[in-house]
């Protein structure tokens, strides 16, 4: 099943406490595409760059099996560039450079070869440029996927929530719950936000792990105790790429699929966090996920009472 996806490619500069990089790779629509790339292939990719991005990144999302042709390459203009800093315990961080570049006036081109894709994951981009890459497809795809954050909130928050309603699954964190919300229970604040037109909601709690909403059922994924964590960076969006990759292999958009889909991204987020950027994506085995999915599987297998009872 053809799986499309929206948002940045970029430079990141990180440091954590446990060290610290220049410029490498990274972006929404980067994390998500490597991520869904160990699920299925091509994954079909819409960006922008400059041209300061060098070739050698642009072949390597294409080995990990990216088509690249939507990937505008700007002549003459700079790629987008984040630079942030963690605390010691990596729940908070500081914005140290923000520069748009070429995504500022980002136009999303359709290619006519990805008009035909059934699964549309739309990474944080503005809510106008999410709303218009729908609007440029000529059939709706089955199942769209949306994820923003609080910023939007902040500056755009009627745009965003025009596009919120043409979405069939928001992700967001559990802060961005809250604001979008006005509520701090995340039961009443799900209910609020479904109310306003997606299917089905995820609401990410970090190193807590994600909620998984769809009327009145609700399933809770643990994160997995790791012993190392050195980069949060695109942990979200690796999430992202590993639920909506497993959704479209699959090619089954029911609740019980999308459990198992929470849990598929949470496994592939795990990965990211324990490297800087997107090095832990590059190389990873289908042993080491189907390991890693098991471990997550174990997190919450719960023996039944009438079993307990025959073992005792």
């Amino acid at each position: 099943m053809s799986l499309l996806v929206i948002g940045s490619v970029a430079f990141d500069a990180i440091e954590t406490p446990f060290g610290k990089t220049d410029k490498i790779i990274g972006g929404a629509a980067t994390f998500i595409s490597l991520s869904a790339s160990y699920s299925l292939k091509p994954v079909k990719l819409v960006a922008v760059v400059g041209e300061d991005f060098p070739q050698s990144d642009i072949l390597l999302l294409e080995e990990h099996g990216v088509d690249v042709e939507g990937l505008q390459v700007k002549q003459g203009e700079k790629s987008f560039f984040w630079s942030g800093k963690y605390s010691r315990d990596l729940n908070s961080r500081e914005t140290l450079v923000t520069e748009l570049n070429v995504l500022a006036d980002f136009d999303p081109i359709i290619p006519d070869a990805y008009q035909d894709c059934k699964y549309l994951m739309l990474g944080n981009l503005a809510p106008q440029v999410q709303r218009l890459v729908i609007q440029r497809l000529v059939n709706r795809p089955k199942l769209i996927v949306m994820d923003t954050m609080n910023f939007w909130m902040d500056i755009a928050l009627e745009d965003l929530i025009a596009t919120i309603e043409m979405v069939d699954v928001l992700s967001i964190n559990d802060e961005e719950a809250r604001q979008l919300s006005g509520e701090y229970s995340l039961v009443k604040a799900a209910k609020k936000i479904l109310a306003m037109g997606p299917k089905f909601l995820i609401i990410k709690k970090g190193e807590h792990g994600a909620l998984l909403f769809h009327k009145n059922k609700v399933f809770y994924a643990p994160a997995l105790p790791l012993e190392e964590v050195f980069d949060p960076t695109g942990a979200g969006d690796t999430f992202a790429g590993g639920f909506i990759g497993h959704l479209a292999a699959t090619d089954d958009i029911s609740f019980e699929n999308m459990k198992r889909a929470v849990i598929h991204g949470s496994a592939m987020a795990s990965f990211c966090v324990e490297k800087f950027g997107t090095e832990r994506l590059l190389n990873l085995t289908a042993d080491e996920v189907e390991a890693r999915e098991a471990l997550f599987a174990e997190l919450v297998k719960v023996m039944p009472a009438a079993a307990i009872a025959n073992v005792a």
